[in-house]
């Protein structure tokens, strides 16, 4: 799988950190619900004590301004890669109801995203995200 596919997440650059990382951890959750074969093994430690799988390949994480990320959000779209959203009305909701009822709310193009998580094959998730920067 790994150098086949790959994951993203974009989040918008004026969010406080707390908020680029939750909103960075709810993205990448519809992908490994969505997309089980990106889910390893669980893991084990040299006493036998288990842990979770993870993501079997890397997630990268890009930053980008408003609109930069309303461009990249199309151009997944267009793409039909697997794509999570995250907009700023879910900042004020409390759970998976509320806030599907917030995106469902509002048509496609007036979304307004803080972040979005990409997956499919690398070449079209590098050409929806090109131009943008890794977070640092």
């Amino acid at each position: 799988m790994q150098g086949k596919t790959k994951i993203a997440v974009v989040v918008r650059d004026d969010l406080a950190t707390w908020q680029r990382l939750n909103v960075t951890a709810f993205l990448v959750s519809g992908i490994a619900a969505k997309y089980p074969e990106t889910v390893g093994v669980d893991y084990e430690d040299a006493s036998g004590q288990r842990y979770l799988p993870m993501f079997g390949l890397p997630v990268l994480v890009y930053l980008a301004d408003a609109e930069a990320l309303r461009s990249a959000h199309r151009k997944a779209l267009d793409r039909e890669l697997g794509l999570s959203v995250y907009t700023e009305e879910l900042f004020a909701t409390g759970n998976d109801v509320d806030n599907r009822a917030a995106v469902r709310a509002v048509p496609t193009e007036k979304l307004s995203l803080v972040g979005i998580g990409v997956y499919g094959p690398r070449n079209p998730v590098d050409k929806a995200l090109k131009g943008l920067v890794l977070h640092p």
